[in-house]
């Protein structure tokens, strides 16, 4: 199945949907095995160590510290990964409003990590740039 590649199109279906539950990334020692058991949303390689995206419980549960919390909101159109500004758009309509976006693109869907206390603003304004496509 191949995604939408045209922006109007894509911002226009975009359906943003906030999920429940709070998310924190934490980075963390070892190798990306020694963690595929608590399931993490996202696991990223990085140069100083490993990146780890999962729910605010199992990052307190690991005695890992908490800095931020984050809730997530997917974009339920199916875009490609070749699509070109949807990422900018999101971002940009964010950050008028003063939102942070940490943007995960996955196979299907697009993600993005707000922080938690303006999840709600960040939800609202995504739903109105899609309506005024």
């Amino acid at each position: 199945m191949t995604g939408i590649t045209a922006l109007d199109e894509l911002l226009r279906s975009m359906q943003p949907e906030l999920l429940n539950g709070e998310m924190v990334f934490c980075t963390v020692a070892g190798q990306m095995a020694d963690y595929v058991g608590l399931e993490p949303v996202a696991m990223i390689r990085e140069r100083e160590g490993l990146t780890l995206l999962v729910s605010k419980a199992q990052a307190e549960q690991q005695g890992w510290p908490v800095e931020s919390c984050f809730r997530q909101i997917s974009l339920s159109v199916h875009s490609s990964l070749e699509a070109v500004g949807l990422t900018a758009a999101v971002a940009s309509c964010l950050a008028q409003r003063g939102i942070s976006a940490n943007i995960i693109a996955a196979y299907y869907h697009d993600h993005i990590f707000v922080p938690a206390h303006q999840a709600g603003q960040a939800l609202a304004a995504l739903q109105a740039l899609s309506s005024e496509r």
